[in-house]
């Protein structure tokens, strides 16, 4: 009987055999059953191994090797395909969901739907204005959420290249369209928008918040940031006053090679002020620390972390750059139109309503940390994102114009010279003392109204022919 079993174990038994033997090993297993344990083993021992032969064996193995791994990939591949799902929703949810100011999103397709249906260009212009507010909001997210992937010092270059993303790439289509008033204008009116519309706000707001004490903030970035302003009104004021005066070695060409030639060093010394800030003496402008901080919610800042992925960063800032552009082509295109539709003057819209709509996201986020007691940050965005435009934003469109064959140029007429040096000159008084109230920001709102409305009533000189 034990011979029999080892029969059937045997690995070199053909299948003939295995047919002839399978009812006497039926007939074994009940014996046994039937008898008890043999040579020490259990009954459940002896049948699994009386019913085990080589075709059994090998049923087993392909069974193992063919069907449960392909049930195994089939599910792998099932959770991958619903793991991507959800990452998508969840990443569409984040960027697209959470800001309410994502509701004016269906402004953007609406101004294209009606620019090649209708041709209203009044209708065009104000939708396009409407549609970008979100997209430049969501575009500071996006750099944001990149920003924690990528360190402080790439982080910071991040948040100062796409900081003012929105008012460079509309300056950029007003550029190739030879509209170049219009690149001047809007660019000085971000700068004058953000000194005394946004910090005069965030002051102010700060200020009614707290209205039993004087916030404080760090005098020494105030002092760098106001120095680096004054150089940019020095490289304003030259040409125009060359131009004023007649005073060119070659009329018409002399301005054009100083603006030039002043552009390329406010670069090198915004790349240097970069370093400065960024790399050499970083501590000095970190904010975290500051007395601002010693109040409640500080900590909310250090706990943040990224809600997408860095690839998705990467993915959004490419698609919300792509549509900005997009909108901004439409936008530039329709702003003739819309001064002759509304009855204002190309000025007044350039100054104050393209930068209003580019600085949105910076107006909000200034007055939420000034209400929060952080004005180093809400100092870092209005006056830091004025030193931007002025120390990149305004020579990096020089040099653009330059490779693109069109005469940018840093003479921004007298007008508008005079303007943004008093601005300077009044902004950089109410930072003196590294103080603030709601009288200050209340006086520098004021302020604004009164460019605003000297830009109302402002028509750009006859054009001449200084320009080769």
């Amino acid at each position: 009987m034990t011979g029999k079993v080892r029969f059937c174990l045997d690995p070199h038994s053909s299948p003939q055999m295995d047919k002839l033997n399978e009812k006497p090993q039926l007939a074994i297993v009940h014996s046994h059953l039937e008898m008890g344990s043999m040579d020490g083993r259990s009954e459940h021992e002896f049948e699994d191994e009386s019913l085990v032969t080589p075709v059994n064996l090998s049923r087993r193995s392909n069974g193992l090797n063919g069907g449960y791994h392909g049930s195994f990939s089939t599910a792998e591949q099932d959770t991958s395909i619903r793991t991507l799902n959800d990452s998508l929703w969840r990443t569409l949810k984040v960027v697209l969901f959470t800001s309410k100011i994502n509701i004016l999103m269906p402004c953007g397709p609406l101004a294209v739907f009606i620019h090649h249906s209708f041709a209203d260009k009044g209708w065009v212009f104000f939708l396009s204005l409407l549609g970008i507010i979100p997209l430049a909001e969501r575009l500071g997210f996006a750099t944001e959420q990149l920003a924690f992937f990528t360190g402080p010092t790439v982080g910071g270059l991040l948040n100062a290249t796409f900081g003012n993303a929105t008012e460079l790439i509309i300056s950029i289509h007003a550029l190739k369209g030879g509209m170049i008033r219009v690149v001047q204008q809007s660019l000085l009116g971000s700068i004058l928008s953000n000194m005394l519309l946004v910090l005069g706000c965030a002051f102010f707001s700060g200020g009614i918040v707290f209205l039993k004490k004087e916030q404080v903030f760090d005098k020494a970035a105030a002092v760098v940031n106001s120095g680096l302003l004054l150089m940019a009104v020095m490289g304003l004021l030259f040409p125009a006053v060359l131009h004023s005066t007649h005073s060119e070695v070659h009329y018409g060409k002399s301005e054009l090679a100083l603006s030039r030639f002043s552009s390329c060093i406010m670069l090198v010394a915004y790349a240097s002020y970069l370093v400065f800030q960024l790399k050499d003496h970083r501590d000095s402008y970190d904010p975290v620390g500051e007395e601002g901080c010693q109040n409640e919610g500080c900590t909310d800042d250090d706990d943040e972390v990224a809600e997408i992925s860095k690839w998705e960063a990467i993915t959004w800032l490419a698609i919300l750059t792509v549509w900005i552009s997009v909108l901004s082509d439409y936008l530039v295109d329709a702003i003739q139109g819309a001064s002759v539709a509304w009855n204002i003057p190309v000025a007044f819209i350039s100054v104050i309503l393209l930068p209003i709509v580019g600085n949105a996201a910076e107006h909000a986020s200034a007055i939420i940390f000034a209400m929060k007691d952080k004005l180093d940050i809400s100092l870092g965005v209005a006056i830091g994102s004025s030193t931007q435009i002025s120390m990149f934003g305004i020579p990096f469109c020089v040099v653009v114009g330059w490779i693109m064959g069109q005469p940018m140029d840093l003479n921004f007429q007298l007008f508008e010279t005079a303007t943004l040096f008093i601005t300077v000159l009044v902004v950089a008084f109410m930072l003196q003392e590294g103080t603030s109230n709601y009288f200050k920001g209340l006086m520098l709102m004021l302020c604004y109204l009164i460019v605003a409305a000297s830009f109302f009533v402002h028509v750009d000189p006859p054009a001449d022919d200084k320009k080769p």
